[in-house]
């Protein structure tokens, strides 16, 4: 790919203006933005960059490196993100490129939105009621400023309801109950078009904030259908006159009726649907659901990143009573010695 073509925008979004002699040259643009575009490919941080910039030859030579040059830095990283989030010129780099090979929005949109996991911050009740009333850590914490600079008072709490799979009739039951997440963090709201499912548009809030609202956030009123297809948490009747106001066409799932079975022809609706709407969700599926046994390890090192880890608990952990199984699968295939290793393997394990 000739990443050339994004250089116009970023040297005016950018700005560096001239720099008197003598004084230390930034980093080419289009260099910095294919650090931009590694990382995000590879889902690292900016300290995990820096360390793989160095380490690996093919990332020097991609970025037009030499051995032993100077590279970027995790804060020289962190400051072009930055610039070009305060430029707003994300979308407008991808967007003219996109359209300019014929990958323009089309087909309808399909909106959908992803929590993100923060470190849990550890306050009193007076601080956590004056972080939900909007106070920046810097007023909360005046006599230690250290000490505001870690604290994240933008993050919230949420819960996550998980539906338990009913038995069918005639057969055991096995005591499956309806379970609840907490989750300490974020939401990303996206939306993709459904012909070529790229990202139009997107926007993030805190975990608490209800997804209907970031509605007009996130819709592409360039795409040529008004199709929209969401889950069930967009759906109210405020929503629905919105979305007829604006001419959009709703495929919104339908919502069970309160203590009464859902129709059959609801049932029927929805799985349409889902059929349609199952493409937005093949990158969580593929890194992981949100369960606690799916999580980052927190004591994962720098250099441990991408790691295979083992997500079932040790064998001697006792069956959880809330219906879903922490002990190991069976191995029925097997040959017996087979079957004592793989046990052992998974007993010693960490998890």
């Amino acid at each position: 790919m000739n990443f050339e073509v994004f250089r116009p925008v970023l040297v005016e979004a950018l700005d560096y203006g001239e720099r008197p002699k003598g004084g230390r040259q930034p980093y080419d643009a289009v260099v910095m933005f294919k650090v931009l575009v590694l990382a995000s490919m590879h889902n690292l941080s900016d300290e995990r960059m820096e360390f793989l910039i160095r380490d690996r030859f093919s990332w020097l030579r991609f970025l037009g490196f030499q051995i032993g040059e100077p590279t970027p830095d995790q804060k020289t990283i962190w400051l072009f993100r930055e610039k070009l989030t305060q430029a707003g010129v994300f979308k407008a780099l991808f967007e003219a490129q996109l359209c300019a090979r014929g990958y323009k929005p089309t087909g309808g949109q399909i909106v959908y939105a992803t929590l993100v996991f923060a470190p849990r911050q550890r306050m009193t009740k007076a601080e956590k009621a004056r972080a939900k009333a909007g106070e920046a850590a810097s007023d909360i914490w005046p006599d230690d400023l250290s000490k505001a600079a870690q604290k994240d008072t933008d993050a919230r709490w949420t819960v996550k309801y998980s539906k338990a799979k009913t038995t069918k009739e005639g057969e055991e039951d096995t005591g499956l109950v309806d379970i609840s997440v907490p989750h300490f963090g974020y939401k990303n709201h996206v939306s993709i078009d459904r012909k070529w499912r790229f990202i139009r548009g997107e926007t993030g809030t805190n975990a608490a904030r209800y997804d209907g609202h970031e509605r007009s956030s996130v819709l592409d009123e360039t795409n040529s259908s008004k199709a929209v297809w969401a889950d069930t948490r967009y759906r109210s009747a405020r929503n629905e006159a919105w979305l007829k106001a604006q001419g959009y066409r709703s495929h919104i799932h339908r919502k069970k009726p309160r203590g009464k079975p859902m129709a059959r022809h609801i049932r029927r609706g929805n799985a349409t649907r889902s059929a349609i709407r199952a493409c937005v969700r093949l990158r969580e599926r593929a890194h992981g659901s949100d369960h606690p046994l799916n999580r980052p390890n927190p004591c994962e090192g720098p250099h441990d990143h991408g790691q295979p880890e083992l997500q079932l608990p040790p064998s001697h952990l006792p069956r959880a009573t809330t219906g879903h199984s922490l002990t190991p699968p069976k191995f029925r295939k097997y040959p017996p010695w087979q079957t004592q290793i793989a046990q052992h393997s998974l007993k010693y394990h960490r998890p």
